[in-house]
């Protein structure tokens, strides 16, 4: 086993792994800021998984169309360059015996990740994505025969998840005071900057005018919809909100939508013998628990270990609808290096290379929403992923090109079609209820079947 340095808690920057490793690639040089006013079909605000996978899917669809995707900052500065890069299935939030719906769920986010899968391949995207499988550990020894049951129930209705224990479990990782695990093998982690950055070719080979560092300032909804930025304006006949938690500052969604600061970290590069050495098993991409308060990791190609969670201090509030994080996260790191240390004891030798902090969308029921709205039914919108955006985020753009077409009937049955969003009281109650509430009960976002 390689000799491990000594932990690191000091940073230079809140910068993620993602990040780090695009600006290693290569210096980024961002398309042009939008500089005079133009008339579009369709324009997209915000340039993350939503609307990058959103304008492939409407460019592909209606070559015809002029399509204008405006990001505030850089590609993937949002929640889709800052996360852990789990690619999961399932929608957060949905609670349910019914199996049918169970499957038709599952089969649903599968196809989303196969989607994804092939469109980097077709377009011979060199984007780092592995897909060997996730699981979600049980420490509980009741809970573990629930979650045996559970995937015993789930595999009877053809979906592909098995409950691991013992010689098993340990070959995916040896994760201290885990009884067993549920693995599913369709799951996988990606480097999501590098996604992101790669569909921008893509999307200008498809006549898709990108526009960095130029942000939406004002929207003046009508037939044809204003889109005021700092130099000029859009004039658009639809748009996309693919905002997530920045949605709210443009005045959309205030009352339904909760924007969290989640803090992650990600120790050195080891190599695929050191980690199997620590207790991470080479074919695993990330793993979960069975908190309320969860914890979750993933590996990265490079030999980056993820990790987030663990605790009420990873995740973060911010009074008004906050988006910037203005704290000190030292609190948030080391509860989860402690976390992380709990699982895998050796990784307290392993230094700390990053730490960074992303916006999560919450919404009170964990479920997203897909759509459209206004008076002339020309705001499309897909936001709250609640944990699970990469997989549901993706697959919005396919969601709302269908609704857009007006060719959505196989999404209707879906609990996030058009879902209506729980009310969230405004400040102060907001801010007083947020804390409240997790201090009593701890929960984070995560799914549940």
């Amino acid at each position: 086993m390689p000799k491990l340095a000594a932990m690191s808690s000091t940073f230079d920057e809140n910068r993620s792994a993602w990040w780090a490793a695009a600006g290693a690639r290569g210096e980024y040089v961002p398309a042009p800021a939008l500089s005079k006013d133009l008339d579009c079909d369709l324009a997209i605000v915000g340039g993350g998984f939503t609307g990058t996978s959103t304008a492939y899917h409407l460019a592909r669809r209606f070559p015809e169309k002029r399509i204008v995707l405006c990001e505030a900052r850089l590609l993937a500065n949002g929640a889709s360059g800052r996360n852990a890069g789990l690619v999961l299935n399932w929608v957060n939030g949905v609670e349910t015996t019914d199996l049918e719906l169970a499957r038709r769920i599952y089969d649903v986010t599968r196809a989303g990740i196969d989607a994804l899968a092939t469109r980097i391949r077709e377009q011979s995207m060199e984007v780092p994505f592995r897909r060997d499988g996730c699981i979600e550990i049980v420490t509980d020894p009741a809970r573990a025969e629930a979650a045996a049951r559970d995937a015993e129930r789930l595999s009877s209705a053809g979906i592909p998840v098995r409950f691991v224990t013992g010689k098993g479990l340990a070959e995916l990782g040896r994760f201290e005071g885990a009884l067993g695990a549920t693995f599913d093998p369709t799951a996988g982690q990606i480097d999501g900057v590098c996604l992101v950055r790669a569909m921008r070719p893509v999307l200008e080979r498809l006549g898709v005018h990108v526009h960095e560092r130029t942000p939406v300032i004002g929207i003046e909804e009508g037939e044809t919809i204003t889109l005021t930025t700092p130099s000029a304006r859009v004039r658009a006949k639809a748009i996309v909100l693919a905002t997530n938690a920045y949605t709210p500052r443009l005045g959309y969604f205030r009352s339904g939508v909760v924007p969290l600061h989640s803090h992650l970290l990600a120790t050195e590069p080891l190599a695929p013998e050191a980690w199997e050495e620590i207790g991470w098993g080479r074919g695993l991409a990330g793993f979960s628990d069975d908190f309320d308060r969860i914890a979750y990791g993933s590996m990265t190609a490079r030999g980056e270990l993820v990790f987030g969670g663990g605790s009420n201090a990873a995740y973060g509030y911010g009074f008004g609808n906050g988006t910037a994080y203005r704290g000190d996260p030292t609190r948030a790191i080391a509860a989860m290096e402690k976390t992380l240390h709990r699982y895998l004891p050796k990784t307290a030798k392993v230094r700390i290379a990053h730490r960074w902090t992303g916006p999560v969308a919450l919404t009170l029921s964990r479920v997203c929403t897909m759509g459209v709205q206004g008076k002339n039914r020309n705001v499309y919108f897909a936001l709250g992923y609640c944990g699970h955006g990469i997989t549901l985020a993706n697959l919005a753009g396919e969601v709302l090109t269908d609704i857009y077409s007006g060719d959505d009937a196989r999404w209707r049955d879906l609990p996030f079609f058009q879902q209506r969003l729980l009310y969230v009281p405004p400040e102060p109650f907001r801010w007083v209820g947020y804390h409240a509430y997790t201090a009593l009960t701890g929960r984070s976002p995560r799914r549940s079947l």
